[in-house]
């Protein structure tokens, strides 16, 4: 005798599209267990994947080689003329991320943590200073035969840069500095500061970390507390060394080393700043133009609406006028 059909039962397509979903809410609530779980106990994989996530975006990998006295960690991307970037003090290559994914759509693009910074090795007790480091970045870029590339420094990375024109003019094709350090400029509250000994970029906790990232953002961005935590963490580890170091280059002949210098520079220069830089005051801009007398070209751009990062509060801007920069030459 067969059994009568429930009038109540639902369609199969209803029963499997049930299924469906509820195996999609335990997969997403494994997910936000598992990412909470991460956030709260080790934000540092969350940071890590970010990072992961933006270089893939950018088409960037992730390579390290041995130039010098340093194993050099670096990213490398993209197809075209060649554009190597530069990172500030208490900074790290994972700066140029987001105006990554704009440079490799037309050059081939090379991100190193400098010496010392990031995952790039430290020697204990050597010598970080601009000089020091400009002799490094000759290293890497002999290693991996990066000579005539346009090479762009960011604040203390500007002054490597720089410095490292002005030695090895024939080896570079265009020089571009983005609120370089090295210059004079018109003494503003954290020149007096740091010339007392004060080094803002040194923290303990959040409101430490508040007050740096304040000095460099005009935009503070929004990160989360724990986020927040981890750099408070690599900060403290990495004290001696960031200490060490601004101690070298509060010395007069580094706080003048691309000024200088500026009369070797013999290849088309750009001079990028934000005009409400708080670091690195936009008179320093005028010093860098007064002291070019043998570059063939000179080439200014002024941003509003940002501080002493440029490549992250304009991304657009900055690899716009990059860009227009590196294809003129």
């Amino acid at each position: 005798m067969s059994t009568p059909p429930n009038p109540n039962a639902r369609p199969l397509w209803q029963r499997m599209l049930i299924r469906r979903l509820k195996f999609i809410g335990i997969v997403v609530a494994l997910l936000i267990v598992v990412l909470g779980g991460s956030y709260l106990f080790a934000p540092q994989w969350l940071i890590k994947a970010s990072y992961m996530r933006e270089a893939m975006n950018a088409q960037l990998e992730k390579h390290s080689v041995q130039a010098g006295d340093t194993q050099w960690v670096y990213y490398e991307g993209g197809q075209g003329p060649t554009i190597i970037l530069l990172h500030g003090f208490v900074a790290n290559k994972e700066v140029w991320l987001k105006v990554a994914p704009l440079l490799t759509a037309h050059f081939h693009v090379v991100i190193p943590d400098l010496p010392g910074w990031g995952e790039s090795s430290r020697i204990p007790n050597a010598s970080y200073n601009i000089d020091n480091q400009a002799d490094r970045l000759n290293d890497f870029i002999q290693t991996l035969h990066l000579q005539h590339a346009l090479i762009v420094g960011h604040s203390m990375g500007g002054a490597i840069a720089g410095v490292y024109a002005a030695e090895h003019p024939n080896d570079i094709a265009e020089l571009a500095l983005i609120d370089s350090f090295g210059l004079k400029f018109k003494e503003n509250d954290f020149a007096k500061e740091a010339m007392a000994g004060t080094d803002p970029f040194i923290y303990n906790d959040r409101p430490g970390f508040e007050r740096a990232t304040a000095l460099a953002f005009e935009h503070v961005p929004d990160i989360p507390g724990r986020f927040i935590d981890v750099f408070i963490k690599e900060n403290i580890a990495n004290r001696a060394f960031i200490e060490s170091t601004f101690k070298e280059l509060r010395e007069d002949s580094q706080v003048s080393s691309l000024q200088n210098r500026l009369d070797k520079l013999t290849m088309p220069t750009l001079g990028l700043w934000c005009r409400d830089d708080k670091i690195i005051d936009i008179s320093a801009l005028e010093s860098l133009r007064d002291g070019l007398t043998h570059a063939p070209s000179i080439s200014t751009s002024i941003f509003n609406g940002c501080n002493h990062m440029p490549q992250l509060e304009k991304p657009k801007e900055f690899a716009q006028a990059l860009t227009s920069f590196a294809l003129a030459h």
